[in-house]
């Protein structure tokens, strides 16, 4: 074993590095496994009629977990982070789906006639603040927190970690978009759908990775389900803003919505800086 003197700087080991948590045998089958049987449970449930309560799962899965990685909070994102990743997190939700109502609005593809403004505002604000906790406490603190903090101890390094949350974050919407489940698609929608949904996993683990808390991320998942939801609809039901063509406007079904949100993560991951 090499002797290190007091007031001796310990020379770079890439190797110590990988291996977080003093935990080279925390394999990376143990993080994939736990998303494969989140997976499978929510699948069952969609197949079986309770796709509205089949992402309550993951928070005990995620709770399990926790208490057997041993994972302190810090790394599980349960941290109030910095604030200013909180204004990102704020922009993401308001800024895509703004430039896409409103190219919608330009193009005469907005259908106002049925719109009640006083209850969609009224309905945006309660998903919106109570989506917070909903959030926290299903898919952001199963995917953003503990699959986040559990690939860190396999040594993943922050862009793998980034790219593994959010592509494991897009197969577990699988089932609920190609089921029949209330959210299911035209055939031709899903592949969109799903790298849409790669690209809102990484925004919001950009959004996490740049704030260093989870509830950064939980705060910009609640406001875009809110607002995205009530204003373009989703499955096939319309929205307040009576857009029909959501293959092109909908930001989370549209190609307009795919680019929109491909450039927010460019943005994001400049300024993160990874």
């Amino acid at each position: 074993m090499q002797q290190i003197n007091p007031g001796e700087r310990v020379p770079y080991n890439p190797i110590r590095k990988a291996s977080m948590n003093d935990s080279p045998a925390y394999s990376i089958w143990r993080p994939l496994a736990g998303v494969a049987v989140a997976i499978a449970i929510t699948t069952t449930m969609d197949a079986t009629g309770l796709t509205m309560f089949s992402s309550l799962p993951l928070l005990p899965l995620a709770g399990l977990f926790w208490y057997l990685g041993r994972f302190p909070r810090r790394e599980m994102g349960v941290t109030p982070g910095s604030p200013g990743g909180y204004w990102w997190a704020i922009a993401y939700p308001v800024v895509v789906p703004g430039i896409l109502a409103g190219t919608a609005l330009a193009t005469g593809a907005v259908d106002l006639t049925e719109a009640e403004w006083g209850k969609t505002a009224t309905q945006i604000g309660i998903a919106s603040s109570v989506g917070v906790i909903m959030v926290f406490l299903t898919e952001e603190g199963f995917f953003r927190g503990w699959l986040w903090a559990s690939l860190k101890k396999t040594g993943q390094d922050d862009r793998r970690v980034l790219v593994w949350t959010s592509v494991l974050f897009s197969l577990w919407h699988l089932s609920a978009v190609t089921l029949d489940t209330g959210f299911d698609l035209p055939l031709a929608q899903v592949p969109v759908f799903m790298l849409n949904a790669c690209l809102l996993g990484l925004n919001w683990g950009l959004i996490r990775r740049l704030s260093g808390s989870v509830f950064a991320a939980c705060l910009s998942h609640a406001v875009w389900n809110g607002v995205v939801y009530e204003m373009f609809g989703f499955g096939e039901k319309v929205g307040e803003l009576g857009i029909a063509k959501t293959a092109w406007f909908g930001p989370e079904v549209g190609i307009l919505g795919l680019v929109l949100n491909a450039l927010f993560a460019l943005v994001l991951w400049r300024r993160v800086k990874i």
